[in-house]
């Protein structure tokens, strides 16, 4: 059987595959690598969280633009991760990207959250977490409002919230 003919479009190709995947593979989330305070079972998750809550924090997933009702929440008050319940961010944080996800300048507390690095849309993103359990919180960028010049682009699903 005669082999394909060796282009050097193909062995570039073929070199980029074999150094790309693997590199890709291994800068995934670095959340997931950690252990974290709260611990469940997948199963254990499953449970507790709604099937859009799961995707969010234990997938890592997205939910669509302008859907969540804590997008325009408005009164003061706490949110905190819809998995464990650990306060996050304050309402005197937040403000309106225009973005359709709940975003705020900062969080609560430094150590309320987490961050690591993700290239799954192949390049690097600063995910967010939460530093009690590891759930997926959305992402922060460097063009949000003084006085941090942050934006934390939260999915509302991975929240709760609780009145002031």
């Amino acid at each position: 059987m005669p082999l394909p003919h060796l282009t050097r479009r193909r062995l570039l190709a073929a070199t980029g595959m074999a150094v790309a995947v693997p590199w890709m593979a291994a800068c995934g989330s670095e959340a997931q690598a950690k252990s974290f305070p709260v611990t469940k079972s997948d199963a254990q998750w499953r449970r507790i969280l709604t099937r859009e809550q799961y995707y969010v924090l234990r997938e890592e997933g997205t939910e669509r633009a302008f859907t969540s009702p804590l997008n325009k929440e408005k009164r003061k008050g706490t949110f905190a991760c819809a998995g464990c319940g650990n306060a996050l961010y304050s309402s005197a944080h937040k403000y309106d990207s225009g973005t359709g996800w709940p975003s705020f300048w900062q969080a609560i507390s430094p150590k309320a959250i987490g961050t690591s690095t993700d290239y799954k849309i192949g390049y690097p993103r600063t995910e967010v977490h939460c530093a009690r359990c590891g759930g997926h919180l959305g992402h922060i960028f460097g063009d949000g409002p003084k006085p941090t010049g942050k934006r934390h682009c939260i999915n509302g699903l991975a929240l709760t919230f609780q009145p002031a």
